[in-house]
């Protein structure tokens, strides 16, 4: 008796850990979407995801991640050709004056400038 109480004890034991394994391994995986084969992506995590990654700890970031960055850029009235003329601006000129996460330069400072080719600035 004591000896099937354990083997369904180890058994239960290991197909619970299996299972949080399998879920854990399915949300990891990255959805496959149309921005994930977007030219500019690759130039992102050249350019920009050095200062601007998500993955990097609090404490050693240069910048907001670039989803925060996202996030208040786009607003609910906010249209597509707006956020992209919004993020070349900043790109191209970053300033106090231009900066719309003013929280984000009391913490950083303003980015510096960057001198990217214009092919790269519109991707």
């Amino acid at each position: 008796m004591k000896l099937t109480t354990l083997c369904l004890c180890v058994l239960l034991f290991v197909s619970c850990n299996t299972n949080k394994k399998q879920k854990n391994e399915t949300v990891a995986r990255p959805i496959p979407t149309k921005t994930t084969a977007h030219p500019g992506k690759k130039l992102m995590k050249v350019y920009c995801y050095q200062c601007h990654d998500a993955t990097t700890p609090e404490k050693n970031r240069l910048g907001p991640p670039m989803i925060a960055i996202k996030r208040h850029y786009i607003t609910t009235k906010t249209t597509k050709a707006q956020f992209i003329a919004d993020m070349q601006n900043w790109i191209k000129n970053p300033t106090e004056d231009n900066a719309k996460m003013h929280a984000a330069v009391a913490r950083f400072g303003v980015m510096s400038k960057m001198v990217y080719p214009e092919s790269v600035i519109k991707k």
